[in-house]
């Protein structure tokens, strides 16, 4: 029997579909069936909560919004470089013990170096040279009261020209290896201007000392003469300014070993002036600590030699 079309059955057929073929029509795509229901306008809670708009979108057929775009693709991130096995070593390899550090060198330390170079020449001098010679040099360069009166900023630098008991005196060790340590946290200069500030004081201290005692009769007008030479206090005054740039395991032993041997040198009362002078200068080392922090901040680390 031959199906009736009416005008309203016409117009609900032959609705626009978004296949392009109307609905319901011969050659209509069965497979759309329902492509009226999904070509609805968007409602109105998808417009008003920003929801995207599922209008012209097809049920169960993903990748809609924008089929001719091409596949995204995953792209994973690079390998990791690998780090070198030599990286880890560099720490490892500055924490090595380099003994050869502990003693002078003309790029590492110039100043303990020439220093120590002049030193060696005046001690031959004092060992090989003329005993009248020898001792016209030492009272020339003795820091007495009466020297100083007269020539102080000649002999005040002169006096450190000498070590009493030459090179193999403990001072001498000392001074090589107190000197060479701090320049190497502090540079030249500042090593230079610290073995300088105990050397002055601590002469001005004890030769002031003197002076006043011989003024009030205490002591015989010939210790105005007493000759006054050497390295000692300079030495002193930089072990004590160098066991503040330490950790606290080497800062203490440091400290107490030097300190009871000075205390120990007074005590014994054999040249008392010269066992202050000494425990002066390491009262003026450990004052000097800081300065020499701020210094040793400021100073790049030596690696050269």
């Amino acid at each position: 029997m031959n199906r009736t079309v009416t005008a309203a059955d016409t117009t609900a057929d032959v609705a626009p579909s978004p296949c392009g073929t109307p609905c319901g029509m011969p050659g209509g795509d069965p497979g759309r069936v329902r492509c009226e229901a999904a070509y609805e306008a968007p409602s109105e809670a998808s417009v008003g909560t920003g929801l995207p708009d599922a209008a012209g979108l097809l049920e169960a057929m993903p990748r809609q919004r924008n089929p001719t775009a091409p596949a995204t693709t995953t792209v994973s991130p690079p390998p990791a470089t690998p780090v070198a096995a030599s990286t880890p070593a560099a720490p490892a390899a500055a924490r090595r013990p380099r003994p050869w550090r502990l003693l002078p060198t003309p790029t590492g330390t110039p100043f303990t170096f020439g220093y120590v170079a002049l030193l060696a020449v005046t001690s031959l001098i004092t060992a090989y040279a003329d005993p009248a010679v020898v001792h016209t040099l030492h009272q020339a360069s003795s820091t007495d009261v009466a020297h100083l009166v007269r020539w102080p900023m000649v002999v005040l630098p002169a006096s450190a020209l000498w070590i009493a008991g030459g090179l193999l005196s403990p001072y001498a060790t000392g001074l090589l290896l107190a000197l060479t340590a701090l320049e190497r946290r502090i540079g030249g200069v500042r090593t230079a201007g610290v073995f300088l500030l105990g050397h002055v004081l601590a002469t001005l201290a004890t030769e002031g000392a003197v002076g006043l005692a011989v003024l009030a009769g205490h002591l015989p007008d010939s210790s105005l003469h007493r000759l006054d030479y050497g390295v000692s206090f300079g030495v002193a005054t930089c072990v004590g300014a160098l066991a503040g740039l330490l950790t606290p395991w080497l800062r203490r032993p440091l400290l107490a070993a030097f300190g009871g041997m000075v205390v120990l040198d007074l005590i014994a009362f054999t040249d008392p002036m010269t066992n202050w002078g000494h425990l002066i200068s390491l009262g003026i080392g450990v004052a000097t600590w800081p300065v020499t922090r701020r210094a040793r901040r400021a100073h790049p680390a030596t690696t050269a030699g």
